[in-house]
């Protein structure tokens, strides 16, 4: 009788692939275990082919490396989970549109088992990092959670019985274009008053600059040397940390319209768990103190005393962690232990 292989011993390879950067790591099938990670620039610019032929380069290299760190077989990889931007088609493996790669109905899973031989899942990002969230991050413990991923937009993922919520045609989760103000800015999807439009990297940089052309007290400009074209959401946070009071200001709204947008949700799903992930969560208490007394304002008490809201734990790898815990569900038909 054959002995089953340890799952220590076992090994998925998670790949984010972003607008700007794609990320490699190996991990052991039970989560003990995540090594090799390396990141390359996407240029997206290059087309999807080039895309994907550095995708498979990264994913090789990263077999490679399991292999020497631990004398495996390289049958021990099991496969790889891919999370990408946009909306997809999970059964096909398909992207369906991805606004920042430029890509439309391409076949993502196939080419990728083309290149690497090896079986491919794949997911939105989002979603994955949500995923990687629950499983050994923020939310872990969660039975029902509701990520937040705060970076140049706002995305998200629902996870119901600790399985990721899909929707009818896997495109649940687009928490970022909720609307939280009828008649407000206009969003990059070209909807008004998106939480998006608020909440998310851009904006909130964008915010900032508009503040500052009433206001002259502030240390901003100092921050990027004058030249308010590099003014991003981390420098607005690094400001308000230093109790800057124009940067003090975008991120109490910033925590208001999030706040406005996680009630709505607490009311809907009624989640034990909101877990927000991305650059937004180096603001610290300023953002989350006064999100979570938007919440109680707002939400139902009972539903929001049975809610913990808390910044994700694993910057740089959840979508990753995703994407390993995506295939498990993917693969076996069971959500990862």
């Amino acid at each position: 009788m054959a002995i089953p292989t340890p799952p220590d011993s076992q090994f998925i390879i998670g790949v984010d692939l972003g607008g700007t950067n794609i990320v490699v790591s190996a991990m052991t099938l039970d989560g003990s275990r995540l090594f090799a990670e390396a990141s390359a620039p996407t240029l997206a610019a290059e087309g999807a082919d080039a895309v994907v032929a550095r995708m498979a380069q990264m994913v090789e290299t990263c077999v490679a490396e399991v292999q020497r760190e631990t004398g495996a077989a390289r049958d021990a990889v099991l496969g790889i989970g891919v999370g990408a931007p946009g909306t997809v088609n999970r059964e096909r493996g398909v992207v369906l549109v991805a606004p920042n790669l430029q890509w439309r109905d391409f076949p993502l899973g196939a080419r990728m088992t083309e290149l690497t031989g090896l079986p491919v899942t794949v997911d939105n990002d989002a979603n994955c990092a949500t995923y990687g969230e629950w499983w050994l991050g923020g939310a872990r413990g969660g039975r029902n959670v509701i990520g937040v991923t705060i970076g140049t937009g706002v995305g998200g993922g629902i996870i119901i019985d600790r399985r990721l919520y899909h929707g009818s045609t896997d495109a649940a989760g687009e928490i970022g274009h909720m609307t939280v103000d009828l008649t407000g800015r206009r969003c990059g999807c070209g909807n008004y008053g998106c939480l998006e439009a608020y909440a998310s990297g851009s904006a909130i940089a964008g915010r900032a600059r508009e503040a500052l052309a009433h206001d002259e007290s502030s240390i901003l400009p100092a921050l990027v040397d004058g030249d308010l074209s590099q003014l991003t959401a981390a420098v607005v946070y690094r400001a308000a940390g230093e109790g800057d009071a124009v940067a003090l200001e975008i991120v109490r709204d910033t925590a208001k319209f999030l706040g406005t947008g996680i009630a709505n949700l607490l009311n809907m799903f009624n989640p034990d768990t909101v877990v927000i992930a991305g650059g937004v969560t180096q603001a610290g208490e300023a953002l989350f103190a006064p999100l979570r007394t938007e919440v109680r304002r707002r939400a139902f008490k009972s539903v929001s005393d049975a809610c913990r809201i808390v910044p994700g734990e694993l910057p740089g790898t959840a979508g990753v962690v995703g994407a390993v815990a995506s295939f498990i569900a993917q693969t076996t038909g069971h959500p990862p232990a």
